[in-house]
């Protein structure tokens, strides 16, 4: 995945409308920009120290959430997450707990295999 960003440093208006006056404080707007769209795509606001984050950086962490898109996905269609019809919480529980732990321990044995095959 590849892609065009950019970081402004920005003071955000939040709640404006509820007339509120909250302290002001720099963010980080992080832009993306994709060569083939004629416009920007996707923005994000964020309050990370800019020297110790860098742009590469910060758009790792904001397209991170791919990864945990796709995890979530695999845990519903493959493991059975969205298919719990109890009523309890505990049972609701235990239904999440051994999904998790089943998703865990394939994630151990890709890893695995993967080492093994280097």
């Amino acid at each position: 995945m590849r892609s065009r960003f950019a970081k402004v440093l920005v003071w955000a208006s939040h709640a404006w409308k509820a007339q509120a006056h909250p302290k002001r404080v720099a963010e980080w707007l992080l832009i993306e920009w994709p060569a083939d769209a004629s416009e920007p795509t996707d923005y994000w606001l964020g309050y990370l120290d800019s020297e110790a984050v860098g742009l590469h950086r910060l758009a790792r962490i904001a397209r991170s959430r791919w990864r945990i898109e796709q995890d979530y996905r695999e845990l519903k269609e493959e493991l059975g997450l969205d298919h719990f019809e109890g009523r309890h919480w505990l049972g609701w529980h235990h239904h999440v707990t051994m999904v998790s732990m089943a998703f865990a321990f394939l994630r151990t044995e890709q890893a695995r295999a993967k080492k093994l095959l280097v």
